[in-house]
């Protein structure tokens, strides 16, 4: 469990869980990204650890188990195939039993604690909050209660896949100061990488 204190100095004890999207088809860049090396080790390994060392408790979301096996983590498997991060995000909620899952998606290979810590320290009694960077908003590095599943289920059955279009029926507080936070741990938290030029450049960050 994580201490979180809310702008309100009030100290509460929340079990916490880090889940990695990696439901994605990797259409622009023609194979699986989370698996592509940097280093010594894949993209999923690096955000896998980077989440660890927030809390212990990081599930994989993925259709397919068997590609991640070697990981040793828990997969989790979409109630809505084919319906994008969303369908990923509805299937940490409902099957883990926590109060607020952190997201992270599979081609962000340098996501940062310190960025996730002071998202946390502004979560006080939204039901979620999303970090907005350079004028872009961050859906899928943001951070989401547990208690808005129910809600997240209405829109999948009504058939809107948008994250965004969530926005519009929960309590949620977006983020775009990062206090003392490097602007070069911005830069790297907040890359992603859909197409082989942005691979490529993630091996020179």
């Amino acid at each position: 469990m994580i201490t979180i204190f809310s702008s309100m100095t009030e100290k509460s004890d929340m079990k916490i869980c880090s889940v990695i999207l990696a439901g994605g088809h990797s259409t622009r860049m023609g194979t699986n990204k989370a698996l592509l090396p940097l280093g010594n080790k894949s993209v999923i390994e690096y955000i896998a650890d980077e989440m660890e060392s927030i809390n212990s408790k990081v599930v994989i979301n993925s259709n397919n188990a068997a590609i991640f096996s070697h990981l040793g983590l828990p997969i989790i498997k979409d109630n809505y195939l084919d319906q994008g991060p969303l369908a990923g995000m509805e299937a940490a909620l409902s099957q883990v039993d926590v109060d607020i899952c952190i997201f992270s998606a599979c081609d962000t290979p340098f996501v940062n604690r310190q960025v996730y810590y002071h998202l946390l320290g502004q979560l006080s009694e939204y039901d979620a909050v999303v970090p907005v960077y350079e004028d872009t908003m961050h859906p899928l590095s943001g951070i989401y209660r547990k208690r808005i599943a129910l809600r997240v289920r209405k829109q999948l059955a009504g058939g809107e896949r948008k994250v965004r279009k969530l926005f519009d029926h929960i309590n949620i507080k977006f983020v775009d100061e990062f206090g003392d936070i490097p602007p070069y741990v911005l830069v790297r938290h907040f890359f992603n990488m859909n197409n082989r030029a942005q691979y490529e450049k993630a091996k020179w960050l």
